[in-house]
């Protein structure tokens, strides 16, 4: 019989917290979104980490850097943006310094539809935290969330 490491048994079981954190977290948001807006998680993250860039050269992403922000592959990434672009929320164009590079740019209805779809996914948040931070395996992580500066909440689009 061999012994399992006590390190190693922490760190998969704290895994596991974090995996059931995260889960749980997602299907609350996908169903209040899907809901209200019509919009997945994954949608939903796509256009907000699009809304952030800026215009001028270095500042739109291309689809790899995409497909790293929102954690999809290229191929899903490709999918989505194209799902996307055929509900006309954004718009995909060539780099116009090199040519090699596929960009994508949000369209003011995918704006509008960010905006009025911010305070939903933050309320499902919070209400998703407050539900998990009532499971004692759960509430170390939830204040862990909470207390960390570096995931504070965005600053709000401008209007355009």
């Amino acid at each position: 019989m061999t012994t399992t490491d006590p390190a190693l048994t922490a760190l998969a079981n704290g895994w596991a917290a974090l995996y059931l954190l995260y889960g749980r977290i997602e299907t609350h948001i996908e169903r209040a979104l899907q809901a209200g807006h019509g919009l997945s998680v994954r949608e939903y993250s796509l256009l907000d980490v699009l809304s952030r860039q800026h215009d001028g050269e270095g500042g739109h992403l291309q689809m790899k850097q995409l497909a790293d922000a929102v954690v999809l592959s290229q191929s899903a990434t490709t999918r989505l943006v194209a799902r996307l672009e055929d509900r006309g929320l954004l718009s995909r164009y060539l780099c116009p310094t090199g040519r090699r590079g596929i960009y994508t740019d949000v369209g003011e209805t995918g704006l509008n539809l960010l905006r009025e779809a911010r305070p939903t996914n933050a309320t499902a948040l919070r209400e998703a935290l407050d539900e998990a931070a009532r499971t004692p395996e759960l509430a170390p992580l939830v204040t862990a969330v909470e207390v960390n500066p570096a995931l504070r909440p965005p600053t709000p689009l401008p209007a355009r």
